[in-house]
């Protein structure tokens, strides 16, 4: 790992320690719960959780991009993986899914998010709930454990993007699938918006052009790969207005290049090789 990531990493780790504390109205009115940074009401990412079944309040930090468990085909007894599981709102939702006879294991980097997902885990009665503290870039499970893996706007987050990719790939069991969320890039940004991005702390500044994320998908060995949700998304304009003057900010917003939100499916063939067994 370089010095850059892991530098990368521990910013991450400092401000999801803090959104942890934060309640979802700070976390949807600010910059990917960075902090205020807009005058407008708006919700810049999230999509709205609250009308899926297993929904708890308590548990929602509006940090997602996107719903990943309402597309994950989830089935009554599955073994899910939730990776950044937050305070373990796609887990809880995951749940309504698995039933009792299932498994959900949220994964996530920050202390303070694994300790309240584990209160809220406690409030709600559920056993087959679990998380743990990890790297994602080093997923603490062992291999061909889940049926599905899920995950909302974390890969943007993550340095070595095509690692975590790969681990997905080997903790999945042969012909299961994966539904993610994340935010991918469309064309070059003009400079001055790059600069503006960086203000969502991560939620845009690590994200990379669509096509290379579809590519590290597919060099990762799976198939089927289907884009199953994509938005853009709409950066406030008293934001743009700071960054672009108003002929740039006409072409901007009359373009078809920007940030947008995506939510991928794939699958993980049933047969495969090991790396080395083939050889």
């Amino acid at each position: 790992m370089t010095n850059t990531d892991e530098k990368l990493k521990n910013l991450v780790k400092e401000k999801y320690s803090q959104i942890a504390l934060q309640d979802k109205e700070t976390n949807m009115s600010s910059c990917c719960g960075a902090g205020g940074c807009s005058t407008e009401v708006y919700n810049i990412m999230s999509d709205d959780y609250t009308k899926l079944e297993g929904y708890y309040e308590g548990a929602d930090l509006g940090l997602g991009c996107g719903l990943p468990t309402e597309f994950a085909k989830i089935k009554e007894g599955d073994t899910v993986i939730d990776l950044g599981s937050g305070a373990g709102n796609d887990c809880f939702v995951a749940r309504k899914f698995t039933g009792a006879s299932g498994k959900v294991i949220g994964i996530d980097f920050t202390p303070a998010m694994i300790e309240r997902a584990r209160l809220n885990a406690e409030t709600l009665g559920y056993n087959n709930v679990e998380f743990r503290q990890g790297d994602i870039e080093q997923i603490p499970v062992v291999s061909n454990k889940a049926n599905v893996v899920v995950s909302n706007c974390v890969l943007n987050l993550v340095p070595n993007k095509a690692h975590v990719i790969k681990e997905i790939f080997r903790v999945l069991k042969p012909g299961g699938h994966f539904s993610i969320s994340d935010v991918v890039l469309e064309g070059e940004l003009p400079v001055e918006l790059q600069q503006a991005a960086e203000m969502y702390a991560g939620c845009v500044a690590g994200a990379i052009q669509k096509q290379a994320y579809l590519n590290l998908i597919k060099e990762a060995g799976f198939k089927n790969i289907l884009v199953q949700k994509e938005k853009k998304i709409v950066v406030p304009e008293d934001i743009l207005k700071n960054y672009l003057n108003e002929e740039a900010l006409a072409k901007y917003n009359n373009s078809e290049l920007g940030i947008f939100s995506i939510t991928v499916y794939a699958e993980k063939p049933e047969s495969f090789c090991e790396p080395g067994c083939c050889d």
